[in-house]
């Protein structure tokens, strides 16, 4: 999903990296300089004019209102010498949803 219009942000700030790969040109817009807002999330459009969220495109869940880049957890655990190999998912729902590893 991509979203725009006025309440889009301009970037991350002092990430200029990060805005080039998430805010892309708005081919839609008449508007000089407008974007958009690349999500991750995946969508369908359903016929009777809802989206539907199937899931999210990278490793980011959301704990207690929190995202967390789950590629990034385990970068920290292979950093340990006594690791070789790491995953980590979320497990749950609701409040007991969960980081494992």
């Amino acid at each position: 999903m991509h979203i725009g219009g006025a309440g889009v942000a301009r970037g991350y700030l002092n990430r200029p990296d990060l805005t080039a790969e998430r805010f892309i040109p708005d081919p839609f817009s008449n508007d000089a300089g407008a974007r958009l807002y690349r999500t991750s999330d995946l969508c369908r459009w359903l016929p009777d004019g809802n989206i539907e969220f199937l899931g999210r495109i990278d490793t980011q869940v959301k704990i207690r209102g929190f995202r967390i880049e789950c590629g990034e957890m385990e970068n920290a655990l292979l950093a340990h010498p006594d690791i070789r190999e790491a995953v980590v998912d979320a497990r749950g729902e609701g409040a007991d949803k969960r980081l494992m590893a």
